[in-house]
């Protein structure tokens, strides 16, 4: 391993072209290894000039310090090489599938729409009786559509119930920045699972809004991703379809679909996506079966990215 040799004056002269930080000179003995004594002087000086690879097993070691890259940047640390970036992502995706059983349940045991309703003195037995049959004989729809479409049952009313059915609160249709909203959740997933961004409040809680029924999954993946705090609740239905359809037809992400055989697989191909994208951040969370890396090409200014300085990547791992 090389050593430094350097006397007092030449290593000032280092400080002065690489320390506007603040680094002052100091004499370096004989022989003492570089990487050691410089790491040392170099930790409280930080001027964008060296970073120090997030990749516990880097074996780059002091060398990385004269690399010229800047990016990119994962999980809030600094890469110094396409192999440290491929180790960290497989760090990730280890624990996005480890954490599978981790999420919260997407579904679990709820009292019936109906025995809701007949409890709140919303609808009668009759009512509930003939919905019933309607959607047994027509083998589609949901309950909530029959009320309203043959017993006359109000959509507030079948929205309220639905909002305690699951424990959430009944949201006004308020979708402000509807343009600047497109950026919080790629279109493939506001589209399959039924996901509408409404709003966002002092900068810190995005409101998001379902037509029947909580994701809770996606919300947390949201969550990670944008680190927004995320509040879910349910929507009037007529009201959230309208809405979700001019949605989808607005400018969202750019977006790429990539499956692969196994997450052995994935790894190089997000890494050669990152390394060539070299963004200033990326992260990894899983939503449901995919995984969602999204790297961001610029700084954000708000609590809010531009839809053009985001790029998305939804990832699936096919199954024999």
């Amino acid at each position: 391993m090389p050593v430094l040799t350097g006397k007092p004056d030449a290593l000032a002269a280092t400080a002065g072209a690489a320390g506007r930080a603040g680094l002052a000179a100091r004499e370096f003995e004989i022989g003492r290894p570089a990487p050691h004594r410089l790491g040392r002087a170099l930790a409280g000086a930080r001027a964008g000039l060296f970073e120090t690879c997030a990749n516990p097993a880097c074996a780059s070691g002091w060398l990385h310090l004269w690399r010229s890259r800047s990016a990119p940047v994962f999980e809030d640390g600094w890469n110094c090489s396409a192999r440290c970036t491929a180790a960290r992502i497989a760090s990730a995706l280890g624990r996005e599938m480890d954490g599978r059983g981790t999420a919260p349940e997407s579904h679990r045991h709820r009292i019936p729409l109906g025995l809701v309703m007949l409890e709140q003195g919303w609808i009668t037995s009759a009512q509930l009786r003939q919905a019933l049959q309607a959607q047994k004989g027509a083998r589609a729809g949901r309950l909530g559509h029959w009320l309203v479409r043959l017993e006359g049952v109000s959509e507030q009313l079948v929205t309220r119930a639905l909002g305690l059915q699951w424990s959430s609160p009944v949201l006004p249709m308020d979708m402000r920045d509807g343009e600047a909203l497109t950026a919080v959740v790629p279109r493939l997933f506001v589209d399959a699972f039924g996901a509408l961004p409404l709003r966002v409040a002092a900068g810190k809680i995005l409101y998001m809004g379902f037509e029947d029924r909580i994701d809770p999954v996606l919300a947390l993946a949201v969550e990670r991703m944008t680190g927004l705090r995320v509040e879910n609740g349910l929507v009037q239905g007529s009201l959230f379809r309208s809405a979700h359809t001019r949605l989808l037809h607005a400018q969202f992400p750019p977006v790429e679909l990539i499956e692969a055989v196994s997450e052995q697989a994935l790894v190089p191909a997000l890494a050669r996506s990152i390394e060539r994208a070299r963004p200033v951040q990326s992260r990894l969370v899983r939503v449901h079966d995919c995984l969602w890396l999204r790297m961001w090409r610029q700084e954000q200014s708000g609590p809010l990215p531009e839809v053009a300085s985001v790029q998305d990547l939804i990832c699936s791992i096919g199954v024999d």
